[in-house]
Order: structure tokens, then C-alpha cells, then sequence
């Protein structure tokens, strides 16, 4: 997030046992619970998560889910990966860009709602409820707090709607966020939609994936990796988007690197001044697309900038967007950075 901020059983299966648990014996009782139990069993619900301290519990798969904007497309792109995308009716999330093919587009043809967004571009209270959902996801608490005029958790759940604030997301501090959240995100879906299966084999094969490139890379020297947003204004420095932690910095760590600004600031980003960055040494820039065309075209400004830069001397630059931050993806950033940094392992 590269902005600090943001039912049922069957109806008749129901009446049956109701019926049933109405005028039967205490034996009848017990085939009632025996055939609840199966039905749970066979159909993989209830299921309840804990998120953030609330517990939600889902007893069929969600059919109405709007994703909120939170400036991330960690939601969406894992309802998407999982093969839900027909579930959204109302997606605000976007980078324009992905480096999974077709996924950008995928995302541009789900419904907004066409509802008219608020001051921090996200869907205000009345229009949520309008929207009808059965289940809202917001990357942090902040899509939730009513002083930003969102709709609460407990308004939703008022209207039938379960919600949930991905991993990290509780405090609206995502500085401890690592790869292992995205799979949380990922195993949490699976679970609501009842795709677990299909949930743990993309987790599997981005384990391998980040398994076999660290493999390679063992033993390298690490550089020094400068990560930011390209042409985003966050602070009152000229450089307000660096990343100092977060999810990062476990890509940086599975690609061989580390993050140059790491120190910078104890939380997510950093917001430095010109002098400051021009003082570091960087070995290579990691430049994360964010609704901008062309990062590329940044990432050769700044390295013409600081000519004195390792990284402006090699033109050591990837460019990357959805994979570089909480999402499904996270084993193409470590290859894609990996293989800037160190070439001659591949």
C-alpha cells in the first residue's frame, strides 16, 4: 500500500431441520445435529475467521464482495487468482500495470458499482450500503473507521455483510509485513470461498519458486537496493515514497539484496531529502509503478540524477508494480530483482 492512510445454509435444508428439531424426540435431536454436522462437513461451512479481533463467520460463500481501494491491489488480484473475479461487484482497486499477464486487463473489466468515491478515492458509507455487499475487504482498519465517513464493521454485518482487513492491516501500520502475508491473504480467501485447494497450490508453487532463487543467489554479495514509487508525493521531502520497511524488504532478502534505506525510518516509507539520498550509496533502484505509464522513464531520471550511484554507473534498474507488495505474485519480484542483481546466477 504505497499510501500510509486506508447468509446461509440452503433455505430449504434449514426449514427441514427446523422442522425436525421442533417436533422431534431427543433422538431426533441427535440425527438433527448428526446431519447438521455432515452438511458442514460436505459443504465446507461455517467457516469463521478472526480478523483483527472480530470474528466473522461466512456460512456460504460470498456472492456480493466489493473491494475497497486502500491504494492496493492485493485484494483484488487474489480474488482473482483464485478464479473469483465473477463474485466482485465492485472493485476501486488499480495499478494499471501487473507483471502477470492479462491481470491488469482482468481488473479493468470489473464493476465499480458506479459509485461516486470520497476524498481519499473510496466508496463512502451510503454507497457501500447501496452496493448490497455480503462481504467487503479493505487493506487496512482505515476502509472501516467511521470518522472517514466508510461504513463501520458492525454497520455492515447490521445489513448481513461480513467484512475483513487483509494481514497487517489491523493498525494501519504494514512496516512487519512479509511474503508470509500474502499467503495468509491467500489461505483466508480460500477458506471463505471454499477454494482452499486451489488456495494452497499457488502458495506451494510461489514457495518453490522463491526456494529455487534464493538457492541460486546464496553466497552473492547483496547490494544495496533503493525501493520506491515512481513519481508519488507522500511527505514534504523531496522523496517522500521510499520504502524503508514492509513486504519489501523479504523480496529484497529472498533476491539476494537489501534495502539501502532500511534505517531510514521506523515505519513503511521514509521521507528524505534530496542530500540524503544523494549521500547513500545505491547499487540498483527497484522503481514500483503505481497507475504511471512509464516508471522507466523515472527510474532514468533519478539514475541521471545521482550519477555518483553504483546504480547510475552499471544502469542497474528493474521496474515493477503488483508484484513488489502484498499479493499473489510476490515470486515475480524475487526473480525479476534477482535477476538484475545478479545475472550471472540465471
Amino acid at each position: 500500500m504505497p499510501i500510509n492512510r486506508p447468509v446461509a445454509t440452503a433455505l430449504a435444508a434449514a426449514l427441514c431441520l427446523l422442522t425436525t428439531a421442533c417436533g422431534g424426540s431427543s433422538s431426533d435431536d441427535k440425527a438433527s445435529d448428526t446431519t447438521t454436522e455432515a452438511a458442514a462437513s460436505k459443504t465446507g461451512y461455517p467457516v469463521t475467521l478472526d480478523n483483527c479481533g472480530q470474528k466473522e463467520t461466512f456460512k456460504k460463500a460470498p456472492s456480493r464482495v466489493v473491494v475497497m481501494n486502500g491504494a492496493s491491489v492485493a485484494e483484488v488480484s487474489t480474488l482473482l487468482a483464485l478464479g473469483l473475479g465473477d463474485k466482485i461487484v465492485a472493485n476501486q482497486q488499480t495499478y494499471g500495470m501487473s507483471e502477470v499477464a492479462g491481470r491488469a486487463a482482468a481488473i479493468k473489466k470489473l464493476p465499480t458499482g458506479d459509485v461516486k468515491l470520497n476524498d481519499a478515492y473510496d466508496i463512502p458509507r451510503e454507497a457501500m450500503l447501496g452496493l448490497r455487499p455480503d462481504l467487503v475487504l479493505s487493506t487496512t482498519s482505515y476502509g472501516f473507521d467511521e470518522k472517514n465517513g466508510f461504513a463501520t464493521r458492525d454497520q455492515l454485518k447490521d445489513v448481513g455483510a461480513n467484512s475483513y482487513v487483509s494481514p497487517q492491516g489491523c493498525d494501519q501500520d504494514t512496516s512487519k509485513m512479509t511474503i508470509a502475508d500474502s499467503y495468509q491473504l491467500l489461505r483466508d480467501m480460500g477458506k471463505v470461498f471454499n477454494v482452499s485447494d486451489k488456495a494452497e497450490k499457488l502458495i506451494a508453487t510461489s514457495e518453490k519458486s522463491i526456494a529455487a532463487v534464493s538457492a541460486k543467489v546464496k553466497g552473492e554479495k547483496q547490494p544495496k537496493v533503493m525501493v520506491l514509487f515512481s513519481n508519488m508525493s507522500m511527505g514534504g521531502n523531496d522523496f517522500s515514497s521510499v520504502v524503508a520497511k514492509g513486504i519489501y524488504n523479504d523480496i529484497l532478502a529472498k533476491a539476494g539484496s537489501s534495502n539501502a534505506f532500511e534505517n531510514a525510518s521506523k515505519t513503511s516509507f521514509a521521507d528524505l531529502s534530496k542530500e540524503k539520498v544523494a549521500a547513500t550509496d545505491v547499487d540498483a533502484l527497484v522503481v514500483i509503478a503505481y497507475n504511471d505509464p512509464n516508471p522507466a522513464a523515472y527510474a532514468k531520471k533519478l539514475l541521471k540524477e545521482f550519477p555518483q550511484w553504483p546504480a547510475a554507473k552499471n544502469n542497474t534498474y528493474v521496474t515493477l508494480s503488483d508484484s513488489m507488495y502484498l499479493g499473489p505474485s510476490n515470486d515475480l519480484a524475487v526473480q525479476k530483482v534477482a535477476k538484475m542483481l545478479h545475472p550471472d546466477a540465471f
